[in-house]
């Protein structure tokens, strides 16, 4: 039988959100700690699915992939000491530098995104290149009908006003040039995160991002 996210790790995430402090979280450990591991035997079946159509991300270590939940505050002005979520980076490679899939598991702010977040800039201006010179491949992936069907358009935050240095300005992916990440997000809803076959159903959503992955990481295969 495959893992589902348990309602009581959702109990526990709206718990922390209210009580977001050392003092409940560590009189509240064990409540942490069986989450945790629901996340956890869910991700390694998560895993499994995917592996179906990435036989590299069957490699995937499910303890890795999960973020840790304490907050880094040292450069931050909001001292909150814990995040609201799970998050796990599936094949994103260290520091987001390689086209993969994310899964957030938050009450009510659940989601699934995939591609390449906030590269660095030489790896940012690979993508670009990419883009550019293989414009029609790139419009056929997000053009393909699945692909918009669960994925309307790209992010565009912190998207750049004129196209960046390097490339024409009359560039015809102009506007793909000119953002600075490349993703996609699948918002889910609360019963989709808790639904018996959510590990297979979030897979076959991955799926469909794959080929906008395996364009981006082009040029670093």
């Amino acid at each position: 039988m495959s893992a589902t996210i348990s309602t009581k790790t959702f109990d526990f995430i709206k718990k922390l959100t209210k009580n977001n402090n050392r003092e409940w979280f560590n009189e509240n450990k064990n409540l942490y700690t069986e989450s945790q591991q629901n996340v956890i035997s869910f991700l390694e079946d998560l895993i499994n699915e995917m592996g179906e159509f990435d036989e590299e991300l069957a490699k995937l270590d499910p303890k890795k992939a999960l973020f840790r939940i304490y907050r880094d505050t040292r450069f931050s002005k909001d001292k909150i000491p814990y995040k609201t979520n799970f998050g796990a980076s599936l094949g994103m490679g260290k520091g987001s530098q390689k086209g993969g899939y994310y899964l957030h598991i938050e009450p009510g702010k659940s989601f699934l995104a995939g591609g390449i977040y906030m590269p660095e800039s030489s790896v940012l201006k690979e993508v670009r290149k990419e883009i550019s010179l293989y414009g029609d491949d790139f419009i056929k992936i997000i053009n393909n009908k699945d692909f918009k069907k669960h994925f309307p358009e790209l992010d565009q935050g912190d998207k750049l006003k004129k196209v960046p240095q390097g490339f024409e300005k009359e560039d015809p992916m102009g506007e793909y040039l000119k953002l600075k990440s490349f993703i996609v997000v699948y918002n889910l809803k609360d019963e989709e995160v808790l639904d018996k076959n959510a590990a297979k159903n979030m897979a076959n959503i991955f799926k469909v991002m794959k080929p906008f992955n395996d364009f981006l990481n082009t040029p670093f295969a």
